[in-house]
């Protein structure tokens, strides 16, 4: 069997680094609305990957998250005036429901962001501590020129990625590129948890790295 890798951008002999049970993390929705077509695609594909891997007589544990906090769910709180919890469990409960209607099986795990703070705290904590992370303000960027492989993956050079192209440029950041992996409390009911940085909650970019190493 040959799976694509994205690194070497060539298709190679599938080799699990556990002979055993097989381990797939996937990124799951973000769930502030119901989930469309397009959300539905990736959904399919490792459903179909895994049943695969199955019936060719392998062990697999599957974990896909639920990203159960982030600026869109704040927002939809606030259109309704309901907690962000709440939004958070309405269209989880909605995901369940239309990926059985599409025969998507349910996950070996389904880990929320908001079960798994204190596992990213200390995952931005390490990062601070070597110097790939930095505070300013109560928020915590990651410092994108420190870590000399980033892009790699992408196949993108650092001096050639577009300023400001994903998120407004931000005036507080060492260099325009570097990213949020904590973002500090604006508002006394904006939903937040403590941290070494004060009360925030986490980026969405350092989420599924904390999550996908637990």
């Amino acid at each position: 069997m040959k799976v694509y890798n994205t690194l070497t951008s060539r298709k190679e002999e599938f080799k699990p680094a556990d002979a055993e049970e097989i381990k797939i993390y996937v990124c799951g929705p973000t769930v502030y609305n119901y989930f469309h077509i397009g959300n539905a695609r990736p959904f399919v594909v490792f459903d179909t990957l895994r049943r695969y891997l199955e019936y060719r007589g392998n062990r697999v544990k599957f974990v896909q998250n639920f990203t159960d906090v982030d600026d869109k769910i704040i927002a939809k709180a606030r259109e309704e005036g309901v907690s962000a919890t709440q939004i958070g469990e309405t269209y989880i409960k909605a995901y369940f429901e239309d990926a059985a209607a599409l025969n998507i099986r349910k996950a070996s795990a389904h880990p929320k962001v908001t079960e798994n703070i204190d596992v990213i705290i200390d995952f931005i904590k390490t990062l601070e501590d070597k110097g790939y992370a930095y505070a300013v303000n109560g928020d915590v960027y990651f410092s994108t020129r420190k870590f000399e492989p980033y892009g790699k993956l992408s196949k993108q050079n650092v001096e050639d990625l577009e300023i400001g192209a994903r998120v407004d440029a931000d005036e507080r950041k060492h260099d325009p590129l570097d990213f949020a992996l904590w973002k500090k409390r604006k508002d006394d009911d904006e939903i937040a948890w403590d941290s070494p940085w004060g009360f925030g909650r986490p980026g969405w970019h350092i989420e599924c790295s904390a999550m996908s190493k637990k």
